[in-house]
């Protein structure tokens, strides 16, 4: 049997060692920052008015009014159903492209996201 140096001891122990610190691939993509954009429902309006996001961004609504709002994509891609005081309603945009939306109960209430990239 063949007697290791030192340096060859350790050489060895660096090949086969595994380090304490490898993490499994599915917990590095869970830890990655979710993309998310906040939209504000408040006095009948939506604040802001318009977003630029990137694909894969969720937008969440939520309605500080006392009055119960929806959110309504123009094409029907999205629909909330109404929410009360401080209730929220989300969707992740997946592709790129302008999204106008309104409140199904108050009409003159408008807003668009645009997904950019």
């Amino acid at each position: 049997m063949p007697v290791l140096s030192h340096v060859g001891r350790v050489a060895l122990l660096a090949v086969f060692a595994v380090p304490a610190t490898l993490v499994p691939l599915q917990a590095v993509v869970a830890a990655a920052p979710a993309k998310v954009q906040k939209v504000a429902i408040d006095n009948f309006a939506f604040a802001p008015q318009v977003i630029v996001v990137a694909p894969g961004t969720t937008v969440i609504w939520t309605n500080a009014d006392e009055d119960p709002h929806t959110v309504t994509a123009t094409d029907k891609s999205f629909h909330s159903a109404a929410m009360d005081t401080n209730e929220s309603y989300s969707f992740t945009f997946a592709r790129p492209g302008e999204y106008a939306y309104f409140c199904s109960l108050h009409p003159h209430m408008t807003g668009k996201v645009i997904v950019k990239g």
